[in-house]
Formats: C-alpha cells, sequence, structure tokens
C-alpha cells in the first residue's frame, strides 16, 4: 500500500474483550446482527474490513463513542457458519486506520477511514531498543508461565520494529486500554519505548507475585497437610449428611440457646462461652471443656418447674397406700401441702428422717414425691469424703464436673423436686476436705437461693427443692447441719404393726416378684406371729421382708417341682421352711432371780432387752465389770457401788461389804459394745438384790440414771425400749419420773398391755423391784456364799 495515506469507506466490526495488530492472524466468532451484516458487506466487495476495540466489552449495541477511533484495516480470509447461528471468521490485519466519520449506522457500521502507515524515522536506537524489547520480553517468559518460549524464537526473527512492538504485545496479558494504547502510536520508536516501560511494569508485578507465592507457600506448608486432611473429613461429613464440623455445632448450640428459657446471666454466659468455642480452631483440647460446660449450663431447669398436686386427699391416700404407720412424717407432708395452698410459693422444708434400719426411710422420701407430682431425687452420701462431692470441681481441672447435687437436678430435669440425701451420718471427711461444711449452704433455707457450684460458677436456686435427708442416728450429724434440719424421729414397729405391714405390703409385693399368683401361697396368722418373734428381731421390717421372700422362694420351688396348686404355711410346718427358730421370745425370765435384773437399752436398731447379772464372792473387796462395756456404762457401776456402800445400814447390809468380798458385774452377750448411762439403776438394783439375798421380780424391767444421792435422772428412747420390753414378755417398766411425758409416744396396743411406774429415787426402784424390802429387816446380812467357793477359801 505504499507510504501514502489513504482515505477509503469500508464496513466497521466492533470487536469485545479482544484487539486486532497489523500482521497478526487470528479467529474470531462474530454472533452480532450488525457484524455479521458488515462481514457480508466485505465479502461482496474486497473482503476488507475495519476492526476496532470496544471501550466497554460488555456493551451489546455500541454508539460511535463507545467504539475506538484507531483500529485495523483487516482482510478476511475465511468463513464459517457454526450450527448455533454465531460465524467463524479467520482475519489478518494489515494496516492501522482512523476513522474519519460514519457514513451508515443503520444495518452496520459503514465508516470513512484514513490508513496510518508506519513513521519509521531512521534511527540508530532503534536497533538497541529492539534488543532491551527482546531481553525484557525473555524474563517476561521465563516469569510468566502463560507464554511458552516458542513464542520468543519466532518474535527473534522479526527484523522490522513497528512488527515487532506489535507481536510482542500481542502475546502480553494486558487490558484492553493498554493494547489500544500501543495501536494508536504509529511512530515506531515511541511504541517501543511505551512497551519497554510496559515489560518493566509486568516484570515488577510478576517479581512480586512471585515473592508473595513463596511466602503463601512457605506458610502453607506447614498447615497444608492439616488443612486437606480437613477439607477432607468436611466433604465426607458432608456426604454422609452430617452438619459441617465446628460451625454446624455453633450453630446447633445457638439454636438450643434460643429455645432454653436461661436467666439473664446465664444467657449471657453461654453466649459468651459460645463465641469462645466458634474462634477456637477444631484441634484445640480447650474446645471439648468449653464444649462440656456450655452443655451443662443448656441441660439444667434454670426455669423448668414441675406442678405441684395440692389435693390433700389425693395425697394422704397416695401416703396410706404406701406405708403402714409413720403417723408424723405423713403428717408433716399434709401441713406442707395445706401452706401451699395458702401461700403459693414457699421455701422447701429440709427434712430429716431419723430412725433405725428398715423402718421405711427411704421409702416414704418417694412417697413425699408421689403425692406432691414431683421428681424424685436420690443422692446416698455414705462414705462420701470429698466436699467436691457435693460443691463440684473448678473447671481448670482435668474432667471437672458438677457436684452431686447440680446433678441431681439434671436428672431430675426440674427445678423442684423432692431430692433425698440418703445417709447423712454416714459422711466422712479426710484432707480433700469437708462434705458436711458443704452441704450448709445447700440446706439453709436462708443461703440456698443462691447456691453456687465451683463448675457451674452460677448461682442456682434451690429453694423450691424438698430436700429429706435420712440417718440412723441423730448424734452422728454434725450440730450446724442439724440445726438447719427439722428432724422427725421414726421409731421401731410394734409387733402389730409388723403384722399389718407383713399381711399388706410385704407378702403381696414378695408374691408378685417370685410369680406367685393370688392364693397360691397362704401364710397363716400365728406362723406369720411366729416369723415376727421367733425369726427376726429388728425394729424395722427388713429382716422380716427377707424371711417372707424366703417362703416365697421355697413355695414357688415346691409348686413347680411337686406340681401344687397351692402351698399352706402355719406354725406346724414353719420349721419346715426357715429351719430352727433363731431367737428365744419372752426373755423375761422364768422365776425370780436373786442378783439378776432386766434391763432396757436403745440400739440404732431399735430396743433391745439387757440382763444384768451381780456375782459376790469372798475376796478383798475388787470390783470388776465385764460385758465389753464403754466408760460412761463404767462410771455408771461404780457409781451404784458408791450408792449402796452409803446406803448398806439401811438396806441391812453388812458395812464392810466391801472389803470383805469380790463383786462381779457382768451384763451378758459380752462381744457387743454397750454404753450410757441409763443402766445405773438396774445395776444398782441388781447389786442390792445379789447383797440382800432377796430375788427381783422376774416381771419388771427398768432405765434410769442413777446419782450418788439415789436420784433417778431421765434417759432417751423410752418408747423403742418399752417396745423391746413387751417383745419380751416384760409387764412391768419402772421408768424416771421425768420421762412420764414420753408415754404417750408409745401405741397404744403397747400401752394397754404394760404397767407403767414412774420413780425419782432409788427407795421407789427397790419398792416395786424386789419381792420383800429390805428396810424391814433388822440385821445386817452377810453376803450368801456359793458351796464351791467357800470349798475354795477353807484351808
Amino acid at each position: 500500500m505504499g507510504n501514502r495515506t489513504k482515505v477509503r469507506t469500508m464496513p466497521l466490526l466492533p470487536l469485545r474483550g479482544l484487539l486486532v495488530y497489523p500482521s497478526m492472524v487470528l479467529h474470531l466468532d462474530v454472533g452480532r446482527e450488525k457484524s455479521v451484516k458488515a462481514l457480508d458487506k466485505a465479502m461482496v466487495e474486497d473482503s476488507l474490513i475495519l476492526l476496532c476495540s470496544q471501550s466497554e466489552a460488555n456493551m451489546e449495541e455500541p454508539d460511535q463513542d463507545d467504539i475506538y477511533r484507531i483500529g485495523t484495516v483487516s482482510k478476511v480470509r475465511q468463513m464459517l457458519k457454526l450450527p448455533n447461528g454465531t460465524i467463524r471468521v479467520l482475519v489478518e490485519g494489515i494496516i492501522r486506520a482512523e476513522i474519519l466519520e460514519y457514513k451508515d449506522t443503520a444495518e452496520y457500521y459503514e465508516v470513512e477511514i484514513k490508513e496510518l502507515p508506519e513513521q519509521l524515522v531512521p534511527d540508530p536506537e532503534i536497533d538497541a531498543l529492539m534488543r532491551t524489547v527482546l531481553t525484557q520480553f525473555e524474563h517476561y517468559i521465563n516469569l510468566s508461565k502463560k507464554v511458552t518460549p516458542e513464542t520468543l524464537a519466532a518474535v527473534s526473527d522479526i527484523e522490522e520494529p513497528g512488527r515487532l512492538a506489535d507481536v510482542i504485545c500481542s502475546h502480553l496479558s494486558l487490558k484492553i486500554k493498554d493494547k489500544q494504547e500501543i495501536l494508536e502510536t504509529v511512530n515506531v520508536r515511541a511504541r517501543l519505548e511505551k512497551l519497554l516501560d510496559i515489560l518493566n511494569n509486568e516484570r515488577e508485578v510478576l517479581e512480586l507475585e512471585r515473592k508473595i507465592s513463596q511466602r503463601v507457600k512457605k506458610q502453607m506448608e506447614k498447615t497444608q497437610k492439616e488443612y486437606y486432611l480437613r477439607e477432607q473429613m468436611k466433604a465426607i461429613q458432608k456426604e454422609l449428611g452430617d452438619k459441617e464440623g465446628r460451625a454446624g455445632e455453633v450453630e446447633e448450640l445457638r439454636a438450643q440457646l434460643a429455645e432454653a428459657e436461661l436467666p439473664e446471666k446465664a444467657h449471657e454466659r453461654v453466649l459468651k462461652e459460645i463465641d469462645r468455642l466458634e474462634k477456637m480452631p477444631a484441634t484445640s483440647a480447650e474446645g471439648g471443656v468449653i464444649r462440656n460446660y456450655i452443655d451443662w449450663l443448656l441441660a439444667l431447669p434454670w426455669s423448668k418447674q414441675s406442678e405441684d398436686d395440692l389435693d390433700l386427699d389425693h395425697a394422704e391416700q397416695i401416703l396410706h397406700e404406701d406405708h403402714f404407720a409413720l403417723e408424723k412424717p405423713k403428717e408433716r407432708v399434709l401441713e406442707y401441702l395445706a401452706v401451699q395452698n395458702l401461700v403459693k410459693k414457699m421455701k422447701g422444708p429440709i427434712l430429716c428422717l431419723v430412725g433405725p434400719p428398715g423402718v421405711g426411710k427411704t421409702s416414704i422420701a418417694r412417697s413425699i414425691s408421689r403425692a406432691l407430682g414431683r421428681q424424685f431425687v436420690r443422692v446416698s452420701l455414705g462414705g462420701v469424703r470429698d466436699e467436691a462431692e457435693i460443691r463440684g470441681h473448678r473447671r481448670t481441672y482435668v474432667g471437672a464436673m458438677p457436684g452431686r447435687i447440680i446433678q441431681g437436678l439434671k436428672t431430675a430435669g426440674s427445678n423442684n423436686p423432692v431430692f433425698l440425701l440418703d445417709e447423712i451420718d454416714k459422711m466422712a471427711m479426710d484432707f480433700r476436705g469437708d462434705p458436711a461444711s458443704a452441704l450448709l449452704e445447700v440446706l439453709d433455707p436462708e443461703q440456698n437461693s443462691t447456691f453456687s457450684d465451683h463448675y457451674i460458677e452460677l448461682p442456682f436456686d434451690l429453694s423450691n427443692v424438698m430436700f429429706v435427708t435420712t440417718a440412723n442416728s441423730a448424734h452422728n450429724i454434725p450440730r450446724p447441719l442439724l440445726d438447719r434440719m427439722e428432724l422427725l424421729y421414726i421409731p421401731g414397729y410394734t409387733e402389730l404393726e409388723k403384722r399389718e405391714i407383713a399381711r399388706h405390703y410385704l407378702l403381696p409385693k414378695q408374691e408378685s416378684e417370685h410369680g406367685l399368683k393370688e392364693g397360691q401361697l397362704e401364710l397363716e396368722d400365728e406362723a406369720l406371729a411366729t416369723i415376727i418373734r421367733r425369726y427376726t428381731r429388728e425394729a424395722g421390717v427388713r429382716n422380716l421382708e427377707q424371711q417372707i421372700a424366703s417362703l416365697c422362694r421355697k413355695s414357688a420351688k415346691k409348686i413347680v417341682s411337686e406340681q401344687l396348686t397351692k402351698v399352706e404355711i402355719n406354725q406346724e410346718n414353719l420349721k419346715d421352711f426357715l429351719g430352727p427358730a433363731k431367737f428365744r421370745y419372752g426373755m423375761a425370765e422364768v422365776e425370780d432371780q436373786i442378783g439378776t435384773v432386766s434391763g432396757l437399752a436403745w440400739t440404732e436398731a431399735g430396743g433391745d432387752t439387757l440382763v444384768i447379772e451381780v456375782s459376790i464372792v469372798p475376796g478383798s473387796g475388787k470390783l470388776t465389770l465385764t460385758g465389753k462395756l464403754g466408760d460412761v456404762m463404767k462410771e455408771s457401776a461404780q457409781a451404784a457401788f458408791s450408792y449402796t456402800r452409803s446406803k448398806a445400814r439401811e438396806l441391812g447390809i453388812a458395812a464392810d461389804f466391801h472389803e470383805k468380798n469380790d463383786i462381779h458385774i457382768h451384763i451378758p452377750e459380752g462381744a457387743i459394745p454397750k454404753d450410757g448411762p441409763s443402766a445405773g439403776i438396774t445395776m444398782a438394783t441388781a447389786l442390792i438384790s445379789a447383797l440382800t439375798e432377796i430375788p427381783v421380780s422376774r416381771e419388771v424391767a427398768m432405765t434410769g440414771e442413777i446419782t450418788l444421792r439415789g436420784r433417778v435422772l431421765p434417759i432417751g428412747g423410752l418408747k423403742e425400749k418399752s417396745l423391746a420390753a413387751h417383745r419380751a414378755g416384760i409387764k412391768k417398766i419402772l421408768l424416771p419420773k421425768d420421762n412420764e411425758k414420753d408415754i404417750q409416744d408409745i401405741p397404744e396396743s403397747v400401752r394397754d398391755e404394760l404397767t407403767f411406774i414412774p420413780v425419782s429415787h432409788m427407795d421407789q426402784v427397790l419398792e416395786h423391784a424386789l419381792v420383800e424390802q429390805p428396810f424391814s429387816r433388822q440385821e445386817p446380812v452377810a453376803p450368801h456364799h456359793d458351796e464351791q467357793w467357800e470349798e475354795q477359801v477353807q484351808p
């Protein structure tokens, strides 16, 4: 085309997102209607068309202003219609050209153009520029992996400086704006310089990119393996349908928090802990600790409450259904219900049921929860030695947990259960702290509304909980703890009560447990009475239940092996089932004895009779006490001995009896420890009986403490002692005058069969206990000795 400027008219094809340089061959896909028509027009004439780029690639219908003024006149080498309606064109750039004006824009763009030939001013620097450009391009290829090394070889062969600039520029990944700038630079030297600038910039950017990627690669290498494994795990969990790891966990916890009705402080704490959990890496061990803490806070019944059943008649019916007798505890529960009816909110009482084993302390607590319609939680404190068992551990410890109280409330699922603390008298203490002291806060109605567990670290309100504690003996409960509880003594049962309990509660229960239908086992009343009297000796009914269970087992065996329909158990065949009797019923003496008195004792298993024997032998005045006696009982014996000495003349005993005789006081069942002052009058009576040789009435039993002046002081456990006397066949009980008020606690059936004689002085005791009064005798009596002893002392 030479170097002259040529003006001509030709169709225009606007290009989107690409640019064609002179001497460049490439494929285009043409789909716009105007562009297709422009191509058709070009093919009809001389196959020449002007290719200009749009400034905005995504514009469908560009205006004149949106198309760059300088483009490339190109020849259409090939055209191919594709099945989807677009046309693939092979074009070859020929020369730069500038649009002078638009002729027609209706069907397609037709423009008048002016060709812009290369402006090459001879300059010795051009060669140097070309070499520098090639060197920089080589660096660019080395840094950028987008251009193949073959391209460098092809470019190196180009001799024309303008074409070299165009070809290199076409291989760079630049913005259309930058490429257009090179296209518009007609001066070859200026074009090479511009290209050199661009290459320099690109090289710097690529070097920076490489540095950054190396740095990132180093950091990535450390966590790369873990990262990939975690991503794989996430993918596996997703495939299995699990929630995505930690994110899913946090989302679930937030949903639970939204549903839970937590107090404001607890809500804030849970929210804070969830945020901590979210920021924590999945591999952190701390995450598990936080998760566990959140679960505990969400699981606690902060505001969940069960509705109390305040129907007194219904509650009374349930209590009578479950237990015979036990009037005081039943009455206390009904009082509580009545008050709840009047005052809608009342602090839960703290009851302490004290009584011997087997009287139903634990089961009455269960009945209370049934009568109130509340949840029931039982925690056994027997042998608990660690304060953390009650209050929990601090969260800093490995495997920390809340204490038994908080655990119990979680189990109950409500904040007002009946909470039984079993065996509160069996707690111990050691270097890990004193659990009894930790219970002070739990069992104090003034403090327990803000009970704080070391693990939870938030105050929890226990004032709605009804605490019931049980103990065999109130002596072993620490004083401050005892002070916070309301004591209800459950004494042993009378024989009549035991019969009722066995007939209506124990027998039906054991029959159903052993698969016996109603009527298959018939136990006569006499046989039942014999089991109570001769096969068991207890305040409660636990051993009685074991004997009845034994009868049920043996009956079941007979029914199965001998094909019987019914087993009858009476007085005669009872031995065949339970073996020979274990105890002697009616332990009262058969005849009046000298120096032998029936005393009454209180044990943790109820009351018991205690026979005290005194033997006088020639000697030097030694007092011997045997029968495993405690210190208090030994001192009581000394007091009885001193009283007898002081009253010797009045009682008709030789004044020097203590110098010429050895006195031996023995209490049988020598292996059993005995202690307490209440056998004082018994020992004094036995001693006086042995010294005066006056027998003691076999129908009398006694209890009371003695002073040196002969006064009788009050004792405890009168009800249990009276039941033991009744069981032993005693008819008359001597008791201290100050204990007269306690007689009303003794069941009527026992009161009717016993005679109670209150005494305030030893004289009255002797009056009722001895068959003959020593005061009527004039001469002092020398103690009578057994013949065998006399033989031994003779020369």
